[in-house]
């Protein structure tokens, strides 16, 4: 059965760093150039990311959650009926990432300082401001061999490695925390208590023609399903999953 995969954040840090996710993401896509156009996604990626990194001290707070997750991991050494050399193995990488993390640079220094990213960079948020006539030293860069540009995407994404090592592993660790279980919403409606949670993680079957409108905070929240032909509120009975992860 085909099913729609949709995520929620609880709070407003872990709305951030699945923000960040997506970008990370977007970056790596794009990164390869295999269009004409995806330098457009690349660059609106890198640019978002670095007014991300303007707003809020995410090394700080990325660092602190790393290290509550390795505190709670510790917790279990040897508890009875754990996995003591998957344990340890889930300890050691984190380890290295919150060692790496703590060593790195202020997320997205080295690409402010960069001269070419910082030329275009504020023509670039303008409407349509990629042209050529706004942004020569772009189009020049656009011309370069394209192991010349995927050279310089390598450079420039290698300064956000232990950003993206940190958070990729703090989500996995976080979305594990949560098994999915069958829900039902009564007239296209349900809610719960969240117990301290960061995100939640649905899937719906396509054949309700439905998506999800979620509100709440760490400690609950309540799902509403609207129909996506007319934008109403479903009175349907809608089975889904539902993981809530801590």
């Amino acid at each position: 059965m085909t099913t729609h995969y949709f995520e929620h954040p609880l709070n407003e840090k872990t709305r951030i760093y699945l923000r960040v996710e997506a970008l990370l993401n977007q970056l790596d896509v794009a990164a390869k150039f295999s269009d004409d156009m995806q330098h457009l996604l690349f660059y609106r990626s890198l640019f978002d990311l670095l007014e991300i990194f303007e707003q809020i001290q995410l090394k700080s707070e990325l660092a602190k959650d790393i290290e509550k997750q390795r505190l709670a991991y510790r917790s279990w050494l040897n508890f009875e009926g754990v996995n003591q050399d998957m344990l340890q193995h889930v300890l050691y990488e984190i380890d290295a990432v919150h060692s790496d993390l703590m060593g790195a640079e202020r997320f997205g220094q080295s690409l402010k300082e960069d001269r070419f990213l910082s030329a275009i960079r504020q023509r670039f948020n303008l409407p349509g401001g990629s042209c050529c006539f706004d942004l020569p030293a772009l189009h020049h860069w656009l011309h370069l061999p394209l192991e010349n540009k995927q050279a310089d995407a390598k450079k420039w994404q290698s300064t956000l490695q232990p950003l993206s090592q940190a958070l990729k592993l703090w989500l996995k660790l976080t979305r594990e925390t949560g098994h999915f279980r069958t829900i039902q919403a009564s007239s296209g409606f349900y809610q719960s208590d969240a117990d301290d949670a960061n995100i939640l993680r649905l899937e719906i079957p396509m054949k309700y023609g439905v998506y999800p409108m979620i509100s709440g905070h760490k400690n609950r929240f309540a799902i509403k399903f609207i129909e996506f032909e007319s934008g109403q509120a479903s009175v349907a009975n809608i089975e889904f999953k539902l993981a809530v992860c801590n």
